[in-house]
């Protein structure tokens, strides 16, 4: 049996699931805790119980989770961060953090640096590295009593000699510091690269804490089996490789449900709507792959350019506020507490769930609560969001053509009519746990983004190039080598530069090849 458990960590709810092969054995849907690792562990008991799974059946435990992109939307649990850029004499009109706002600039310390190096886009260098400099740079850090560093070097992605010659001398300097180089994690722009590159160090620690409580909790359970982390591709990584780069798992949670959707529905060209507890999210598939986001991606106030869905969110989910005068939905949720509040179950606050419920579209908790409700009220709520769920759909499609549209999650009972522009509305079987099921079912990826000049070579050379480095980043992630596909190539010339420069982007995907070595 190859069994695996899939958990995804949302703001209202933890879903898991149990799977074996292809096939859903066992799911649950259970409030997420405040302390987040009780949902899984309560979630974990009920589906091995159902199943009567042993612990020892279970090859993989794959967790998508909120903790990190929460975190600095939240502005909370956040390193001190020290920035270097290596770019001197260029790049001194915009300084590290420039466009951030103040408070999160504030929180991470506004420690920055400016020293010499960079290489153009050929990979030649702007200036030579100043040890000296850099020494005199990481001894300010340490004797400010940061260990967070993120580096970062104008054309990294083409040359990385410089940031890994800089992280070893601030090393040497401060050798407990957690480096991060912006050249493993975004791409050309350097702004944004070295914005992802800062946001990555702050996470660090609490990346460490919450890997360490996710691992204690499966390991309460008497789970052995490896620890994985969704990526916001639609990938895995490793527990290991999460702790290192957290904000990997930035927009997992809406990665997660549009793998599953496409994998429960057998659609692998499509838009997807999942409901959720307090927002919903639209996004389109693309050869069972989220669409990516082809501009800049804004995280907490942060622009960013790492690899990241092109995703909608609105304020619409199962625990969304309801008020009648005037009509209003949302954005304000009941959260995890809608057990407690809504209608329904017994409290006192009505929520979208209960105008379904008084609709006659679900059965959840005691219809008689609800009862009171006026029809023309409940039917302008539904109709509002039928309105609310089409143009989100309509705001994300790239023509006026009809498209499939699949509906997932657990707040998708609200969707009781088809979506207007849908060639087809499917709500697949386990729809409520589609996010649970991406994470369960996740491949291994690698990803290269580089500028190639092709004065002395050809085009098809740097493609074989790229997609050689792309199988075995994946295969070094933890793919099985044998089942890795390129499974995207972008091959964009640069007009602006000399040398018949090229930009090169390719992303391979392989199945993960399970072993007890990858926590």
């Amino acid at each position: 049996m190859s069994l695996r458990v899939g958990i995804d960590v949302g703001g209202t709810n933890t879903d898991a699931v149990l799977m074996d092969g292809l096939a859903v054995v066992a799911k649950i849907k259970t409030p997420t805790t405040p302390d987040v690792t009780g949902g899984i562990t309560t979630a974990l008991r009920h589906i091995l119980d159902a199943s009567g799974t042993p612990v020892s059946a279970v090859a993989g435990v794959m967790i998508g989770t909120t903790h990190f992109t929460n975190a600095v939307v939240e502005r909370r649990r956040l390193e001190p961060t020290a920035a270097i850029r290596l770019g001197l004499p260029a790049t001194l009109a915009l300084p590290p953090m420039v466009d951030w706002p103040a408070d999160l600039a504030d929180a991470l310390g506004r420690h920055v640096f400016l020293c010499h190096g960079g290489n153009e886009f050929d990979g030649r260098p702007i200036a030579p590295l100043d040890k000296g400099e850099l020494e005199r740079a990481a001894t300010a850090i340490a004797e400010a009593g940061v260990s967070a560093i993120a580096i970062s070097s104008v054309f990294s992605p083409v040359n990385p000699g410089m940031e890994e010659e800089a992280a070893a001398i601030v090393r040497a300097v401060v050798p407990d510091a957690y480096v991060t180089l912006s050249n493993e994690i975004g791409r050309v722009g350097l702004l944004e690269r070295e914005n992802a590159g800062i946001l990555n160090a702050c996470l660090r620690r609490l990346a460490r804490e919450t890997v360490a409580a996710f691992r204690r909790a499966i390991a309460e359970m008497g789970i052995a089996a490896p620890l994985y982390l969704t990526q916001n591709d639609g990938t895995l990584m490793s527990a290991g490789f999460a702790e290192r780069f957290p904000v990997l798992t930035f927009a997992s949670g809406p990665t997660n449900s549009m793998r599953g959707a496409a994998f429960l529905s057998g659609r692998l060209d499509a838009m997807v709507v999942d409901v959720g507890g307090t927002t919903s999210d639209v996004g389109a598939l693309a050869h069972g792959f989220p669409r990516e986001a082809s501009v800049a991606v804004d995280i907490g106030g942060v622009r960013t350019n790492f690899r990241m869905p092109d995703v909608f969110s609105f304020g619409l989910g199962g625990g969304s506020l309801v008020s009648s005068d005037p009509l209003t939905i949302g954005p304000r949720s009941v959260g995890y507490r809608i057990t407690e509040q809504a209608l329904v179950f017994g409290g006192d606050t009505l929520t979208t769930t209960d105008i379904a419920v008084a609709a006659g579209v679900a059965e959840i908790g005691d219809p008689t609560r609800v009862a009171h409700l006026e029809r023309p009220f409940v039917g302008a709520a539904m109709a509002r969001i039928q309105e609310m769920s089409e143009a989100a759909v309509d705001r994300m499609k790239t023509s006026a053509d009809a498209v499939p549209v699949i509906v997932v999650g657990g707040g998708s009972i609200l969707i009781a009519k088809p979506i207007a522009g849908a060639s087809e509305m499917v709500k697949p079987d386990h729809y409520e746990a589609a996010n649970a099921v991406g994470a369960a079912i996740a491949q291994i990826s690698g990803e290269v983004d580089r500028v190639y000049a092709l004065a002395g070579t050809s085009r098809d050379a740097a493609l074989d190039e790229a997609k050689a480095e792309a199988s075995a980043r994946a295969a070094a992630a933890g793919a099985d080598p044998g089942s890795v596909q390129i499974v995207d190539v972008e091959d964009v010339p640069l007009a602006y530069l000399p040398g018949n420069a090229t930009r090169i982007r390719v992303k391979a995907v392989g199945d993960l090849a399970l072993s007890r070595h990858a926590q």
